[in-house]
């Protein structure tokens, strides 16, 4: 025997629902015995001891931003690449908006290129999103059947991670998709009915003083893709959705059959409107978290499978640009390094949320809106996993972060549990 045997350890995987102490051994990238015990091998094998810790599946991050190329002063694709690995993000699905955009075959290609070189090992799968649309207002359908014919482009598939303001484009969007078996991936938000609103409407933001965001504009623009949805039927996933009403009707389309996945950020499952009154300009999203019962509502949604994942939706600023007022400030936080840990200590921690549940929606659920077999620890299955410490406290500071940017609520703060080691 060669390779790591890790001795009693937890092994929780969403995608074969196994949660059960064990113990496990790698070698040569694969895993070759799961087993109650297994002998302890000779002196080549490293050996971890697993006791109080959890080996889970690599986590799968629907959409990110990535500052490089473009804007590396915020954070260099090395950085983010090493967060991900940090936080146990083994699959790393990026957004279009680099710059240049990522709406053609090079810009693509560019962009894997400088992963290979960035020098993180190990280093999550890159899987970025193609621009759904050219222009900076989203005037023209870009070559779609181009980009997806492209063979040696490993595509998370197509998304804007702006809203569609033209309901007649995104018409023949989805009906040019259909054929193509390509994830697309829309933001539901109407740009004239959200206003200069920065946080959601209601006695909340009245009370704090900030312009706010109605419900409908999120709902309105919703409503527009589900009834596409129904009759043209191109599956499409459904990204950053914060409010109960949302949920609602993402609960009616799918109890209709329609082809539609959705999902929340992990900002909007921990905080809300009240959580804003704190004019933290690292609690400054779009879409704007949610009042109360938004919150409570997605929480209830993530719990039961109606949103398939919890986002990261990593947006990494500098300490100047974010250092504003809160209605100035860019909206956006970093978190590729801090989710897993923040949600497990709210959710897990509390038994509020069993590991499976947490993990599936972080794992396996992503995985399969992305139409890809997800990461899970069976025999002879290649390794992309990580061992996770519920009981390690760190603080999130300067030396404890991959990345430079420093936009987070967490900043200074304690968090239990913590990666320790990713196999990828």
């Amino acid at each position: 025997m060669t390779g790591t045997l890790l001795q009693q350890v937890r092994v929780i995987d969403p995608a074969t629902q196994t949660d059960q102490t064990a113990d496990v051994w790698i070698e040569a990238g694969r895993f070759r015995a799961i087993a109650p015990r297994l002998d302890r091998p000779d002196s080549e094998v490293e050996i971890i001891d697993g006791t109080g810790k959890i080996l889970a599946p690599g986590l799968v991050d629907l959409y990110s931003h990535s500052s490089e190329p473009g804007n590396e002063p915020r954070e260099t694709l090395a950085a983010l690449l090493a967060g991900a690995i940090a936080g146990g993000v083994t699959r790393l699905s990026i957004l279009p908006d680099t710059d240049p955009p990522l709406d053609q075959p090079a810009a693509i290609r560019h962009l894997l290129s400088l992963a290979d070189t960035a020098g993180v090992n190990p280093r999550p799968m890159l899987l970025p999103w193609a621009a759904l649309t050219l222009g900076a207002q989203g005037e023209h359908m870009t070559e779609l059947a181009v980009i997806a014919g492209t063979a040696d482009l490993a595509l998370a598939g197509f998304a804007d991670g702006q809203p569609l303001s033209n309901p007649v484009l995104l018409r023949r969007l989805l009906e040019y998709a259909h054929p193509l078996r390509r994830p697309i991936a829309l933001w539901p938000c109407d740009r004239a009915l959200a206003g200069n609103g920065i946080a959601r409407e209601g006695s909340l933001a009245q009370m704090g003083g900030l312009p706010g965001t109605l419900v409908a504009a999120e709902t309105a623009a919703l409503t527009t893709v589900l009834e596409l949805v129904r009759e043209i039927g191109t599956p499409v996933h459904l990204m950053r959705l914060s409010t109960a009403r949302s949920v609602e009707l993402v609960r009616e389309a799918q109890a209709a059959g329609l082809p539609v996945t959705a999902s929340t950020t992990w900002m909007h499952l921990l905080f809300s409107t009240a959580d804003a009154l704190s004019y933290d300009p690292n609690l400054r999203l779009e879409p704007p978290l949610g009042n109360p019962a938004d919150q409570a509502a997605l929480i209830a949604g993530a719990k039961s499978g109606v949103l398939a994942a919890i986002t990261i939706d990593h947006s990494p600023y500098t300490y100047e640009e974010k250092t504003v007022a809160f209605s100035d400030a860019p909206p956006g936080a970093i978190g590729l390094e801090l989710a897993l840990s923040a949600l497990w200590q709210r959710f897990v921690a509390p038994h509020d949320w069993t590991p499976l549940e947490l993990l599936q929606a972080m794992s396996c659920g992503p995985a399969h809106c992305l139409g890809m077999a997800p990461p899970t620890i069976a025999v002879d299955q290649p390794v992309e996993a990580f061992l996770f410490d519920p009981a390690q406290t760190w603080t999130v500071e300067a030396t404890t972060l991959r990345s430079p940017a420093r936009n987070t609520p967490f900043l200074n703060q304690s968090l239990q549990g913590r990666v320790a080691k990713v196999w990828r």
